[in-house]
């Protein structure tokens, strides 16, 4: 099984978000089930200069885009055993930062054109393209439509991964009808294609034209076909229905590991007291109240509304009543940025908030919170609760998407369950699961419980990239003819 990843960022070269961990860990999980897995990545100009001096050119050849004709290099050097293919123009990828640019849509266009370019020279034929995210939505658009009368193409298919639906690629019918070279019937008024309320819609071209579609959680899969989450793509959906899978994101366990993480002070498992060991050394050098029976609240997240953040605003007094501390780290819109810096000023001792991108800080925040806050608007899997998990925070979630799929209410009764959660979109239903949490911190047996129930769970990458192999599998295999129906005489 010959599988390319196509997609717009991967840890450990560019990241901006959950969707690099996952084209940096998943390929490694599939390659040790003897899958031919390889990567494909614009060469941007953030890519650290160790990995540059790896990579060598194996072709130039020229892409056309709508009347233009651009330069592509196709560089290539391996990470970890894989493969890793870059594509090279400096107009377009030398510059700071991956996204947020007026030329997206050329940019991203000319990628996925690229990328369909580039496979003859690979030596490497894939039998399934993986797409992810908008940035390579037309991927399979333009196989099907411009690719599939070449015979070097013919037998390949697509799989497309919808990371975050709100994100999709929209642009100006009269843009990409340009970029493309494409004309009026691209954008006939249908479930199919590129038309979007007049408007065209990269994500939804992959939606129509892959051959299957993923997202990354159970969840996440069934709510985006309604109305409230679907993003005005919901119809689209719905009528893909029967290709559509929720497979659930997993972690890296060996790159997210307590017994051998150096930037935490005490190596621990499931020990509870060698884990306050790394809370009173984290209340020390943040100057916090250090005493390990305050429980600490944790959140490591983009300071954007759909992680819920508004729901803290409206509480927040009363979230300091519970006697916890609340240490904060990210970046994101200036509200909620200026809304954890004012309460770290007036409440020295109970929060800390840092508004920046440092992942030593966060390894030490899950390995010394005692809970983690995600109390998302929506969230398509989510990491953050899969980390703390793995660090022994419990996690206090929104039952939505991918933290519905992973974390399990705790029950006092049967002392079954992995973390706290709430339904509704509220204020108060959140407070009362923090409330609720702090009060159980109290609670010695419960916790012990709660913290044993935690160390059963495993969301390492293996379990999820077998549904990945099998997925493959079933995409490239034939359609089987119907059995003949017996007729007795």
């Amino acid at each position: 099984m010959n599988i390319l990843f196509a997609a717009s960022e991967a840890v450990p070269f560019v990241k901006s978000g959950g969707l690099a961990d996952v084209i940096g860990s998943l390929p490694v999980a599939l390659r040790k089930l003897k899958a031919d897995i390889r990567i494909i990545l614009p060469k941007y100009e953030d890519i650290p200069a160790e990995y540059k001096a790896q990579m060598r050119t194996i072709r130039t050849i020229t892409v056309s885009l709508g009347w233009r004709n651009q330069y592509c290099g196709i560089q290539q050097m391996d990470w970890n055993g894989i493969p890793c293919y870059f594509i090279d123009n400096e107009f377009y990828f030398r510059r700071k930062g991956l996204y947020g640019y007026g030329d997206d849509a050329e940019r991203y266009i000319f990628f996925c054109r690229a990328v369909l370019e580039a496979l003859p020279h690979l030596g490497f034929k894939p039998d399934v393209i993986h797409c992810h995210d908008w940035q390579t939505g037309l991927i399979p658009y333009m196989l099907r439509n411009n690719y599939m009368e070449h015979g070097f193409y013919q037998g390949i298919r697509t799989v497309f991964t919808i990371h975050n639906l709100r994100y999709q690629g929209r642009f100006s019918r009269e843009l990409l009808m340009d970029l493309i070279g494409v004309g009026d019937d691209a954008f006939v008024i249908a479930d199919d294609g590129l038309e979007f309320y007049g408007d065209g819609n990269c994500m939804k071209a992959a939606l129509s034209y892959s051959d299957k579609i993923t997202t990354v959680s159970k969840t996440y899969a069934e709510e985006i076909q309604t109305e409230y989450f679907g993003e005005r793509l919901d119809g689209v959906l719905r009528k893909r229905s029967g290709d559509l899978t929720g497979i659930v994101n997993g972690i890296d366990n060996d790159l997210f590991d307590p017994m051998n993480d150096f930037n935490i002070v005490e190596p621990f498992r499931n020990s509870v007291p060698k884990k306050r060991k790394n809370k009173l050394a984290l209340q020390e050098k943040l100057g916090l109240e250090v005493n390990e029976a305050v429980p600490m609240i944790g959140i490591v997240s983009r300071l954007v509304e759909q992680k819920g953040l508004d729901l803290i605003q409206h509480v927040f007094d009363e979230i300091l009543a519970t006697g916890a501390q609340l240490v904060v780290l990210g970046t994101g819109e200036g509200k909620y940025e200026h809304l954890f810096q004012d309460a770290a000023y007036w409440h020295k001792d109970k929060v800390s908030a840092h508004i920046s991108f440092n992942d030593g800080l966060a390894r030490q925040i899950y390995a010394a919170s005692d809970l983690f806050l995600m109390p998302s608007q929506f969230e398509p899997c989510g990491l953050g609760q899969l980390i703390a998990l793995r660090y022994r925070s419990v996690p206090i979630v929104r039952e939505t998407g991918g933290l519905k799929d992973t974390v399990k209410p705790f029950d006092e009764t049967t002392g079954e369950g992995t973390g706290f959660t709430f339904s509704s979109y509220n204020a108060h239903d959140m407070l009362f699961a923090i409330q609720r949490a702090v009060r159980l911190y109290g609670d010695t047996e419960a916790w012990g419980k709660l913290i044993k129930n935690i160390s059963k769970t495993e969301f390492g990458w293996d379990q999820s990239a077998k549904q990945y192999l099998a997925l493959y599998h079933q995409v490239t295999q034939p359609a089987l003819p119907a059995e003949p129906s017996s007729v007795e005489a």
